[in-house]
């Protein structure tokens, strides 16, 4: 039996707080990918650059916040979601394994949010893995008509019998993206101690993996001080066994 290990994460642009005294917690977040340890990782708000936030700073990175997030030896995909006056953000994979494929979809509902869903083919113990990360919109109506341009995507892009990890900040604080989603064969882990929102005293798991083909093991939702001070979202760690390739 192989397992596979995978997080998500939404990281906040790896800045907390406002005003005069946010503070960058980029190099904070890096030892925390570090520790997670996930063969998979799944971020969300991670910036490419953002010129105010460079010069406010000292100590921003040189490299795009995913390529600095990446442990040594991973392989790295982000694709932008949302083109701001000063810069740019979106989602990311960090992944132990080779990446074979990516590509990227705009889910934008409304010209207020830009969303987007990142598709990334991960060759995981000779088996294609097919992973996509997305982070839905605020609003109910658009969160209901980007799942169904994410089934879509899936019929149109993914093989049926392919193994697949759909990961996220879904921003649903009910059951509309659980139910919409086990229509498509897609399941998760759900419960009391996987809220992940707000991260200093959570009250909503709005951060979920779901998978096809895959047997789901076990679910992590880390906690305490060091966690909450990074992002206002706790990460989500899963374990899934992988079929054997025939």
């Amino acid at each position: 039996m192989n397992v596979v290990r995978v997080a998500t994460y939404n990281i906040h642009k790896g800045v907390q707080g406002v005003g005069p005294r946010r503070r960058l917690e980029i190099h904070n977040l890096g030892h925390a990918v570090e520790q997670i340890d996930a063969d998979i990782v799944c971020l969300q708000e991670v910036r490419k650059m953002h010129r105010v936030e460079e010069r406010h700073f000292p100590r921003w990175p040189d490299l795009p916040q995913a390529n600095y997030l990446a442990p040594e030896g991973y392989e790295t995909v982000y694709r932008s979601n949302a083109l701001t006056l000063h810069g740019e953000h979106g989602n990311a994979v960090l992944s132990r394994w080779p990446v074979s494929a990516y590509q990227h979809e705009d889910i934008s509902d409304h010209r207020f949010e830009q969303r987007g869903l990142l598709h990334v083919e991960i060759k995981v113990h000779d088996r294609d893995v097919h992973v996509v990360v997305v982070h839905l919109g605020l609003i109910r109506s658009s969160r209901a008509r980007q799942i169904a341009q994410l089934q879509r995507f899936i019929e149109r892009e993914i093989p049926p019998s392919a193994p697949l990890l759909v990961a996220g900040d879904f921003n649903d604080w009910g059951n509309l993206v659980e139910r919409t989603l086990q229509a498509s064969d897609l399941h998760t882990f759900k419960g009391a101690n996987q809220m992940t929102f707000p991260a200093r005293l959570p009250l909503v798991q709005l951060d979920y993996v779901y998978a096809r083909g895959l047997t789901p093991m076990g679910v992590h939702v880390p906690r305490g001080r060091i966690w909450w001070r990074m992002s206002d979202h706790l990460p989500l760690i899963a374990e899934f066994a992988l079929p054997v390739a025939a």
